[in-house]
């Protein structure tokens, strides 16, 4: 069943949704609309920008291209670390501390399930909050190579409001000049912690989601249009086990044929009206 207009409008599918979720333990799928109305744009959405992924192979071979990237992440780095979890966040955070959810994958890299109170988050593409070392593995704060980055290139002024991309980066006007911040254990290249465009999801930590997703009843997936593979292994393996699988998201997914219900809406509204109409779990 899908409707496709704002949730005053969408009671037969909630309706059904509930049904469905009643009674049984949650695992949670999230991708970039969930983060949308957090101020984070999304990736394929109705005006969503038009995107160019840097690849990893650019990152790791090309020191333009690496400067490039740095000075686009700096510049967009203040707003996206600023950003707050919304209702769908902290919903998401209410069904996992009352026993509903198991707990959540996401896709996203802002870490706001984390800052929402999720306390089984599965960051499937990894976090911008850390960077490490190509070469020695060390691992640093973003918010310290933030501050770093400011004072080797104290020419490098960030503004106070940036057209922010999906991963939290801007394009920039200029990069020459710009000095790129290398380890400070060895010297070696720094990269974000996060899973690049072109790379493979970890292989041990696609295995931390679908134990999760082995560990509950039903399969819930919001914000994710399911293009990226990864999503779409995970309701896969909820599919092999039939496991019911609700999905809420604005326009259509690759998941839709698949899906027991399906929400045609943004995820904030549908998520807090989940928290707040299933009941808490029986005592086992």
């Amino acid at each position: 069943m899908t409707v496709t207009t704002d949730l005053g409008s969408q009671t037969p599918a909630v309706a059904e949704a509930l049904e469905v979720l009643q009674g049984r333990r949650v695992a949670i799928l999230t991708g970039a609309g969930v983060s949308t109305d957090s101020g984070i744009p999304d990736y394929r959405g109705e005006g969503a920008p038009v995107r160019t992924p840097m690849t990893a192979q650019e990152f790791l071979g090309d020191v333009a291209a690496r400067r490039r990237y740095w000075v686009g992440s700096h510049l967009g780095w203040r707003a996206f670390a600023a950003a707050s979890p919304n209702p769908g966040h902290t919903a998401i955070a209410d069904l996992e501390h009352r026993g509903i959810a198991a707990g959540v994958v996401t896709q996203n890299v802002d870490g706001l399930h984390v800052r929402a109170g999720s306390r089984r988050v599965v960051e499937l593409h990894g976090t911008m909050r850390r960077v490490f070392c190509t070469h020695c593995g060390q691992v640093f704060d973003r918010r310290d190579l933030a501050a770093r980055v400011e004072r080797d290139n104290p020419w490098l002024t960030v503004p106070d409001a940036v057209p922010l991309g999906p991963d939290g980066d801007v394009v920039p006007s200029a990069t020459e000049g710009f000095v790129l911040p290398d380890c400070t254990v060895c010297g070696g290249m720094l990269k974000p912690d996060v899973v690049f465009f072109g790379e493979f999801v970890p292989a041990e930590k696609f295995r931390e989601a679908e134990q999760l997703v082995r560990s509950a009843d039903a399969l819930l997936i919001a914000g994710s249009s399911l293009v990226v593979n990864s999503g779409i292994r995970l309701l896969e393996r909820a599919r092999r086990r039939r496991l019911p699988v609700v999905i809420v998201n604005r326009g259509q997914t690759r998941g839709d044929a698949r899906a027991t219900v399906k929400i045609d809406a943004g995820t904030s509204p549908v998520l807090r009206f989940l928290a707040d109409n299933l009941p808490d779990p029986s005592p086992r």
